[in-house]
This record gives C-alpha cells, sequence and structure tokens, in this order.
C-alpha cells in the first residue's frame, strides 16, 4: 500500500480548520484540508470508470483550487498525475498543441483533465482527439476508499524544464514521494500547528507542485497558494500576504526575490509584518549571494530575520530536495581562489574581502535518506574541497525517465543517479558550481558562467536575473562565450554601445577575460523554460555569427 495516500487521507479527517486559502488578493476563499478531500473523493467517483490503478491522467488548468482535488482523485483511483506546461498569451497555440500531443502520446496519458481558464482550449483537443473531461463537470458518487497501489507505482510525471521538442518526464513513485516529503518535513521542521506556507510557484514546476501543494496537503499545513501571474503582475502581494496571513515558510527560484527586493523598498515602514517568517527557500537556480542581501535588507524594515533565508538544493529527480541548508542560519558562502577552481579544480578558500574571489553559497547536508558524493570523469570519488561530477544515492531518486523513444534508467548500477552538476563538498554541505554542460573552457580553465552573469548583471540598466553567459564553438580550440541581457535601452544605438563596454569591462574584472560579443534585448527576448529558468543553449542562437 502507498504510505502517501494513506497519510494524506488520515490528514484530511484530522486538519481541523487548516487548509488551502486561495482566490487572493479579490475573493480569498478558505477551504479545509477536509474539503479538499471530500471534493476529490466525488471527482474520484466520476474518475473511476475511466481511470485505473497505474493509469496516466495529465491535468491543464490553471486554479489551484480546483487542481489541488483534481490530483488528489486521481490518486485515490491509482492513477498517476502530469502537470501539463500552460500556454500564454504569447504562446503560438498551434506549437503548444503539437508539443502537447507529445508530451501525452510519451506519458501514455488516458485523459486529461481541463479546468480555468485553459478549458477554452477544448477545441484545440477536441480538433487533435484528445479524450478530456472538465474539472467543473467532474462530480460522482464518492469513492469509498482509496484504491491500492504499492510504492513502486507512479504518482507524479514532472515533466522537466528542457526543450519542448524533445519532452522528458522524471517518473517519481509513491515510494520516492513518499521517502522526500518526510525527508523535507525533517530537515524543515515542519510543524502543523503553527506553520502557514504562502506560495505563487507554479503547479507544473516541482517546486510548486511537490513543496507547496502535495507536502502542505499531506501533512496538513495551512497554505495560502496564489498564481505566477497574480506574483509577476505584482509583485508586492508576495510579501503582503506573507504579512497579512502570518505566514512561516515559503520558497521562490533568486530571480523572484531579487525582483521582490526592489519593488519592496517603495513600500512604507510598518506597512507589513514579516517577523513570523522563519523559512525563505532560495533554489532552483543559481543563488547570488548579493540578490539574498538585498532581499534581507529590504526585509528588515518590516522585522524579517535575515537568518530566514534558507539555501537549497533540488531536482526533480529526487522528487525535489537534495539538500537544506541549517534551518535559521541564514547565507553562509565558501570564498574560493579563482585559479585553483578553474585551473586546478579545488576550492581552496580565501579572504572574502578578496576582489577575485568566487562566492559560492553553502546548500547544506544532504536531506535524511539521501547520500551525495564527488567524482572524477572516471568515477573516481574525489575529496574534501576537491571539484568534480555531484552525484545522489537513495530512496527518494527517481528510478527512470519517460521519454519520445522510451524509458531510460536514471541510476547506475550502483544507484548512483548522474546530476549534470559540477560542485564540491566542505564540512558535509553541498555546493554546486555549475551545469557541466554550460561550462566554458579557455586556456586551460574552467569559467563558470554563474560569475559571468552576476558580473553583467551588477551593472545599472541590466534586467535583474536576465542576463546568460553562453558557450561558443564548445571543445574546440578556439572556445569563446558571449554574453547576452535584456535592457528598456534596447534599440537605443548609443545607451546599447555605452552598456556593452561597461558589460565587457565588468566581466573582464571578474574572469579576467573579455567575451566575443554583447547582445542587448529588449524585456521579455531572453527564451526560458516553462517554469520560468533561462534557456542557456537556446540563447545561443541569439548571438550574431562570426568567423
Amino acid at each position: 500500500m502507498s504510505r502517501f495516500v494513506d497519510t494524506m487521507v488520515a490528514t484530511a479527517a484530522g486538519a481541523g480548520e487548516r487548509g488551502m486559502t486561495t482566490g487572493e488578493p479579490n475573493a480569498p476563499v478558505h477551504r479545509t484540508w477536509r474539503e479538499v478531500h471530500e471534493r476529490a473523493t466525488r471527482m474520484a467517483g466520476a474518475l473511476v470508470a475511466d481511470v485505473s490503478a497505474g493509469d496516466s491522467v495529465a491535468v491543464l488548468a490553471g486554479d489551484p483550487a480546483s487542481i489541488a482535488p483534481a490530483v488528489q482523485a486521481v490518486w485515490l483511483c491509482g492513477g498517476s498525475t502530469t502537470m501539463l506546461h500552460q500556454p500564454t498569451a504569447r504562446t503560438d497555440l498551434a506549437e503548444w498543441a503539437e508539443d502537447t500531443l507529445k508530451v501525452l502520446t510519451m506519458i501514455g496519458a488516458r485523459l486529461v483533465l481541463l479546468g480555468s481558464p485553459f478549458d477554452a482550449l477544448a477545441a484545440v483537443l477536441d480538433e487533435h482527439r484528445v479524450r478530456y473531461a472538465k474539472l467543473d463537470e467532474l462530480d460522482g458518487e464518492p469513492l469509498p476508499a482509496p484504491v491500492a497501489v504499492d510504492e513502486s507505482a507512479t504518482a507524479l510525471l514532472q515533466l522537466t524544464s528542457g526543450s519542448t521538442a524533445d519532452p522528458k518526464a522524471v517518473r517519481i513513485t509513491h515510494g520516492n514521494l513518499w521517502s522526500n516529503a518526510k525527508a523535507m518535513e525533517v530537515a524543515a521542521a515542519l510543524d502543523p500547528a503553527t506553520d502557514r506556507m504562502v506560495s505563487w510557484l507554479p503547479l507544473f514546476h516541482d517546486m510548486g507542485m511537490v513543496g507547496f501543494l502535495t507536502v502542505p496537503m499531506l501533512f496538513g499545513i495551512d497554505l495560502v497558494k496564489v498564481t505566477p501571474v497574480d506574483f509577476l503582475g505584482r509583485p508586492t502581494l508576495w510579501p503582503e500576504l506573507i504579512s497579512r496571513y502570518g505566514g512561516t515558510i515559503t520558497a521562490a527560484p533568486n530571480f523572484a526575490y531579487a525582483i521582490a527586493a526592489r519593488r519592496m523598498a517603495n513600500v512604507a515602514d510598518g506597512e507589513w509584518d514579516l517577523s513570523r517568517l522563519r523559512l525563505a527557500l532560495n533554489g532552483a537556480e543559481p543563488i547570488d549571494p548579493v540578490a539574498v542581501k538585498a532581499f534581507t535588507d529590504a526585509g528588515a524594515r518590516f522585522g524579517m530575520p535575515a537568518e530566514c533565508v534558507l539555501c537549497a538544493y533540488g531536482m526533480a529527480e529526487t522528487t525535489l530536495g537534495v539538500a537544506f541548508a541549517p534551518l535559521f542560519t541564514g547565507i553562509s558562502v565558501d570564498f574560493v581562489d579563482p585559479d585553483e577552481l578553474e585551473a586546478g579544480r579545488r576550492a581552496v578558500p580565501v579572504a572574502p574581502t578578496n576582489p577575485a574571489a568566487r562566492a559560492f553559497p553553502l546548500l547544506g547536508p544532504p536531506l535524511p535518506g539521501l547520500e551525495v558524493q564527488v567524482v572524477d570523469e572516471s568515477g573516481a570519488v574525489r575529496g574534501e574541497r576537491e571539484v568534480g561530477q555531484l552525484r545522489v544515492r537513495g530512496e527518494a531518486v527517481t528510478p527512470e525517465y519517460l521519454t519520445v523513444d522510451g524509458p531510460v534508467a536514471t541510476q547506475d548500477a550502483a544507484g548512483w543517479l548522474d546530476t549534470g552538476d559540477e560542485g564540491y563538498v566542505v564540512d558535509g554541505q553541498v555546493v554546486v558550481c555549475g551545469r557541466r554542460k554550460d561550462v566554458i573552457i579557455m586556456g586551460g580553465r574552467n569559467i563558470y558562467p554563474t560569475d559571468i552573469e552576476r558580473a553583467a548583471t551588477a551593472v545599472e540598466g541590466v534586467r535583474a536575473g536576465n542576463a546568460v553567459a553562453v558557450r561558443l564553438d564548445a571543445g574546440t580550440r578556439r572556445e569563446r562565450f558571449a554574453v547576452v541581457v535584456e535592457s528598456k535601452l534596447a534599440g537605443e544605438a548609443n545607451a546599447v554601445r555605452e552598456l556593452s563596454k561597461q558589460i565587457s569591462a565588468r566581466v573582464v574584472d571578474a574572469v579576467g577575460l573579455r567575451p566575443y560579443s554583447v547582445v542587448v534585448l529588449k524585456p521579455g527576448s531572453l527564451p526560458k523554460t516553462p517554469s520560468g529558468k533561462l534557456r542557456r543553449s537556446a540563447a545561443t542562437s541569439l548571438v550574431p555569427s562570426a568567423d
């Protein structure tokens, strides 16, 4: 039997008034976890004739209040859930339909559950003969008991944030989900009696779906949930809700903290109370210590403790979390010698005052039940502060990917998953230097794109979190790199020339190398994944070619 489903059902019965608040900022509605579960049992009763144990069901909806009971209903029927990537106002619907059909075929979807505002896409699904059911029409006799499945059954098929032309899904089992949720419960010291989670993260991303829907639903923690559109439309809504509801836990990628810091500076002293926030998790993309400090400085005016910042490392291949920094210690930064890092592959500590130092946040020890190892290219284990390939092993690690060409194992014979990241370990804590495929190799040095990108975004006029360093002529003797940024100055020739000079100078100061070119684009031009991550490989096409 699934410990995950059994616990979720038991929690619904005993969570009292704790539940999920949606509809902010206009029409907030609170539903207890019992009410969510009762709705889920009715939806499951309507689905059980079409969905059997092991069936894959896709969900396309925007309202968290509809998604929560829908995914629970699928689990009650014994099926697995896949959150489809959502089209935006700028999405070409023909391309979206083509990509979505590939995904549905790849996962063998039995059905698509369609909810607002995407029920308007019913005609597109009809055109392609895709079976679907509208969430607001699913209401049957309550399913009396969950369909029994074992721990190896699939619970989630999490689409990765890569190219939609070649989709891939991480197959997360009930055992994976239970193991990682329990590990995060311990590492984050979750307490349903006192904690309240506040989130705008998308539910088609693992941090949103697992961390800020499944986990609170599983353990009965109060949740305030809005959508990414709500946050992007008014970033100050995020801290405003933390203040209004006494939020204790939140999370976001680094770029969101940078945006929030800028907007919070315009809010009057005393307007919010952020003093109860004990955990502001920063993960899903490289963490910039400068952006973190800007956020904690901005939050200090509202009583937010700087120690609430929790740097984390995670990936869908481990369900969600890999490592959490120690609680309520704030960000800890490892300053290392750049020459030793890039040429010697060692993280030799230097003084924080060293202007050339590379700064990497410490991401904490592995979560309970997980091991992290650093190896070289031959698979030999590296020592303390020696840089190499990061790999992870444990119960939370997924067994396989689903691809358009069929299943692909994620683990080697000994159970290790290659994360694709480079890093090292110091005092038991994980440090991530960068993605192995993105490392720029010049003159025998390994240059990490994040160092270049942080230098570029430090230049006034560059949009925070919107700079990409890309490899050109990768693997050749003439390998080089370019910097692509977004700026409101794009289109103003003189301003762009000056901005490009400043970016080049700042990059030279940071890494000792000059970019082959600097490309300045208007806001909204950089390619991103559906969850908002910058796509370095796709950005390469934005650099004019030259011999």
